[in-house]
């Protein structure tokens, strides 16, 4: 073994690690942040090295679940939960359903849910003038445990490890993985990684010692420490003369662009035409005009993001607010009996970030052509825990097809095409699904190599409530795919997160499609 060369290639974090451990301690992130003062990604960066020059391997990984309190989990904290309050207010006698989501401050569906949950416990109901009424002024057990985790978890985050099956239980309704926002708790699953420094470690921590290696040595000779003095007596890591000069790389276009772009060049040359629009939209057109009922659990489907200034769009157009309005409420002229509320005109002209890109399907069909084929590449933004498949900010390529005689196994050759020739995947499954637009619903999922099987996104056949509405007579096939994840399979990559890296070397790099 040429020990002094591997010296030489020794970082100093390194070099720390292996002067202060043996192989019989087990080195985890946590064991380097107490022991050497190591932030996270200085251990991550530590280990990946001494992977690499065989002085470490990992023994193990230990998996488990965390609960964190939100934002909003602290505000229920100060000043109760909706459940509470719904319940301490009631101390003062019955409450009109039509006021109570005003009196309490909350929205409709908060209030909604509060009223639903607390009416299962049996600690509220309805008299015979709609009217809501206590049945009792004390919290339920559930009530008592969501209470007291709030109050631990404002202290430390919560390990399942340490909970009982209870109050697993009350944490399961009260948490999200992602959109976590809107919810008391955040869930995620944390895995710790075990490393063990090999037998060749002991040796290199020996020639260390011999030749005084620290760990402490100066990386680079800055104009500080010339300015300073601070360079005599110290020792600074030696640097290979002879390293080779940076490579010349010539430009070109970000793969993920140039998937985009080819993607747009398949379809339009299928015939179809490009749509867009504003990434600002009304919760009309966002929801609404999809027949996605304003105060309804189906609204949760997606968490979107509010404008502050302005709140809200002026006006809807005409006659598009009047007729999704009735759909909503009566059925309007669709032969529906509609969602059998009050629809809501205040609600509806609310500003927010797109969260689908079928906000611009239901636009085009105020305008479509009858037989017609569109399609877009839209950018969308929900809450979302970003991982290896899911982002915040991430992009849909939508599309509609009108006509008298399009169906089921049209749209099911579409999918085909999509999972099969854009993103390249060799085992797709169609899953039934569930939208409040569309009617059959399904899901195209498909296998990918490491991440295995995940959905590309859903698709199936609009409505009445929804064509209807917009003046379209005809059967309208719509789908939302995710092109990240297409693009995710086609390049070739694990991650969605590599879609946008600013690494220019693994860009130059990487696989065209």
């Amino acid at each position: 073994m040429d020990w002094d060369n591997l010296v030489k290639s020794l970082h100093p974090l390194e070099v720390k690690i292996l002067l202060n451990f043996g192989p019989e301690t087990a080195l985890t992130a946590t064991v380097l942040a107490q022991k050497l003062d190591f932030k996270v990604g200085q251990s991550n960066q530590s280990f990946s090295w001494l992977v690499g020059k065989e002085l470490a391997l990992e023994s193990g990984r230990t998996s488990t679940t965390v609960y964190e309190i939100t934002d909003l989990g602290r505000v229920h904290l100060a000043q109760g939960t909706p459940e509470e309050n719904l319940l301490k207010a009631l101390e003062k006698g019955p409450i009109p359903m039509a006021e109570a989501a005003g009196l309490l401050g909350l929205e409709q569906k908060d209030m909604g849910s509060a009223y639903g949950q607390l009416a299962k416990e049996g600690l509220l109901g309805l008299d015979e003038t709609k009217r809501i009424v206590g049945k009792t002024h004390q919290p339920s057990l559930r009530m008592q445990t969501l209470r007291a985790l709030l109050v631990r978890a404002a202290e430390a985050e919560l390990d399942e490890g340490g909970l009982s099956p209870e109050e697993v239980i009350v944490l399961a309704g009260a948490a999200k993985k992602r959109g976590a926002a809107t919810s008391a708790f955040k869930t995620s699953d944390r895995e710790t990684v075990v490393y063990k420094l090999t037998a060749a470690a002991q040796e290199v921590s020996e020639v260390l010692k011999a030749k005084g290696v620290t760990g402490e040595e100066v990386n680079a000779l800055t104009p500080a420490l010339l300015a300073s003095g601070a360079w005599k007596g110290r020792t600074f890591r030696a640097y290979n003369v002879q390293s080779p000069p940076s490579r010349l790389i010539i430009g070109r276009r970000n793969p993920y662009q140039e998937f985009i772009l080819g993607v747009k060049d398949k379809l339009v040359s299928l015939g179809f035409e490009e749509f867009d629009g504003p990434l600002v939209e009304t919760e009309f057109w966002n929801g609404d005009a999809l027949f996605m009922p304003q105060f309804h659990a189906a609204r949760d489907i997606h968490d979107v993001y509010y404008l502050k200034n302005p709140t809200h769009a002026k006006k809807i157009d005409e006659p598009w607010l009047s007729q999704v309005a009735a759909a909503h409420t009566d059925g309007g002229n669709t032969g529906s009996r509609g969602w059998q509320y009050n629809f809501d005109h205040d609600f509806t002209r609310r500003l927010v970030l797109r969260s689908q890109g079928t906000v611009l399907s239901a636009k085009q069909l105020t305008k479509a052509k009858v037989p017609g084929k569109y399609f877009g590449i839209v950018r969308c933004f929900r809450y979302d825990q970003v991982d290896a498949t899911h982002g915040a900010d991430f992009h849909q390529t939508e599309g509609i097809v009108l006509g008298k005689d399009v169906n089921l196994k049209t749209l099911l050759g579409l999918l085909k095409m999509f999972a099969m020739e854009v993103a390249g995947a060799t085992e797709v499954k169609y899953v039934p699904g569930y939208f409040p637009f569309t009617e059959p619903s399904i899901e195209v999922h498909i296998k990918h190599p490491v991440l295995g099987w995940f959905e590309l996104g859903g698709s199936g056949i609009f409505r009445p409530e929804v064509t209807q509405s917009l003046g379209i007579e005809v059967p309208v096939l719509a789908w939302g795919l995710g092109i990240d994840r297409m693009a995710l399979m086609q390049l070739g990559l694990n991650d969605l997160r590599e879609l946008f890296t600013n690494n220019l070397d693994s860009l130059r790099q990487r696989k065209r499609s």
